[in-house]
């Protein structure tokens, strides 16, 4: 229902006037996320602590207004967008690193500590939080969190769930819980901490978390390959991935990403490649420089034409700010972009390369792809004019296509992007029926008045 002044005022007491606006420059800026649509909410609210959240929450399911948590708003499926109106939870005051136990490898972090400060924070301490998604130096922890978040390291340290170790939360009745362990060992009832990390923010409001930290490798190696084409790329990944040295990232460029970041930034690539491999090494410092060249040597054998190896800082950011300008350097294609992010299984990726090359082909659109070669996930981009009715009506048949042979190759249609409302439409072609009813029964234990970002994750 329509956000009352009443209620409205009972907000502005739990958080104070200054943290509740209705101002139509905040509706504005909180309405859109990195999708580009938008759907504005009738309120943003700033709470500060857990027992605001609480005091929201409940007056929300009194009232039946719906509330979204949010972050930095760089997810890419819609997943904090008031797609039913409502308010805007802006975690944004939640910004504090509680502590850095060395001694136990673990911080107790708030969850909107931007992703890359945190890097650096426990980098400073000799240590190391793996996760990394491309938008570490915007994105937040929680969002990460709600995402369920991967990156190029995920290749050889997992995803954002394998470093979560305990949660506070506050669920949609009110109740503030805690999950999981401070150790590195806790099997005492359910997983609630995994329920709710990648659960969208559709069961709980994370204002609180446990994180696994890991010692800090000693050394970093970084070399690109550059192929005549995308699928010896592709072979040369699955043969990378058998053998004895697990690359610290895998990361790949295809012909049109290549040249679009190497307009966009000057960055100088190899703008003639078929395709780049970006890899990289961790470890000791003695072990690295055979590691890479281990890794060279395996890429010439299968085909690479040419290895260059970063041997500064400067060429290390220089190539990580190539690959992590694809995305917004792709608008040089079209105004409008239908991004997705499916894995498959790492032996299967040459048959997925074939696969979309063969729908770039068939379709006439631009398409672009790149992304985690090392663990199958690739982001393929179909860049377009939406006001087109005739390309946009190919590109969505093109999805269908895409997540229809990723299913039949064993993968899934969304790696680390999340399902949102991008991908709702689809998920009943990946979960069964019996699955998506036990799923929803679950939402609704935790959510009875569906006030919780309603509208994301299940097909309407």
């Amino acid at each position: 229902m329509p956000l009352s002044t009443s209620a409205f005022q009972k907000l502005q007491k739990i958080v104070g006037n200054r943290h509740a606006s209705r101002e139509e420059e905040d509706l504005s800026a909180y309405a859109y996320d990195a999708t580009a649509q938008v759907f504005r909410p009738d309120a943003v609210v700033f709470p500060e602590n857990a027992r605001q959240v609480s005091q929201i929450l409940l007056l929300a399911a009194e009232k039946g207004i719906p509330v979204i948590p949010r972050g930095a708003g760089s997810g890419l499926t819609g997943g904090s967008l008031a797609v039913r109106g409502g308010l805007i939870l802006a975690m944004s005051r939640f910004n504090r690193i509680l502590n850095i136990d060395r001694e136990n490898l673990v911080a107790m972090v708030e969850p909107g500590v931007i992703t890359g400060e945190f890097h650096a924070a426990v980098e400073k301490e000799g240590l190391f939080y793996p996760p990394d998604p491309a938008s570490s130096d915007f994105s937040t922890l929680g969002g990460n969190l709600a995402e369920c978040a991967g990156g190029p390291r995920a290749v050889k340290y997992g995803v954002t769930r394998d470093y979560v170790l305990g949660l506070e939360a506050v669920i949609p009745t009110g109740e503030i819980i805690k999950t999981g362990v401070q150790t590195a060992k806790g099997v005492v009832g359910y997983d609630l901490t995994r329920l709710i990390v990648g659960s969208e923010g559709t069961l709980g409001v994370i204002t609180r978390m446990t994180l696994r930290l890991l010692g800090l490798p000693e050394a970093v190696r970084t070399m690109v390959a550059v192929f005549d084409r995308m699928e010896t790329a592709a072979g040369t990944v699955s043969e990378i991935m058998k053998r004895g040295t697990v690359p610290r990232t895998v990361e790949f460029m295809d012909q049109t990403s290549i040249r679009c970041v190497g307009k966009y930034l000057k960055a100088g690539l190899p703008v003639d490649a078929g395709a780049l491999l970006l890899l990289e090494v961790d470890g000791r410092t003695d072990e690295v420089d055979a590691a890479l060249n281990r890794l060279g040597d395996l890429c010439i054998a299968q085909g690479a034409k040419s290895l260059e190896k970063a041997e500064t800082k400067e060429e290390v950011a220089r190539l990580w700010r190539a690959r992590k300008s694809i995305n917004p350097a792709l608008f040089q294609y079209g105004p409008h972009k239908i991004n997705e992010d499916i894995a498959v299984p790492r032996n299967k990726i040459p048959d997925m390369v074939r696969k979309i090359i063969a729908l770039k082909d068939q379709s006439g659109l631009i398409i672009a792809s790149y992304g985690h070669a090392g663990d199958g996930n690739i982001h393929v981009n179909i860049m377009l004019d939406k006001n087109d009715g005739a390309a946009l009506a190919t590109a969505e048949a093109v999805i269908e296509e895409l997540f229809d042979y990723t299913l039949y190759l064993g993968g899934t249609i969304s790696g680390e992007h999340g399902v949102g409302i991008t991908k709702a439409p689809y998920v009943n072609k990946e979960i069964g029926s019996v699955e998506l009813s036990l799923m929803k029964k679950i939402k609704e234990v935790f959510d009875p008045r569906g006030i919780l970002n309603p509208g994301k994750i299940f097909p309407v």
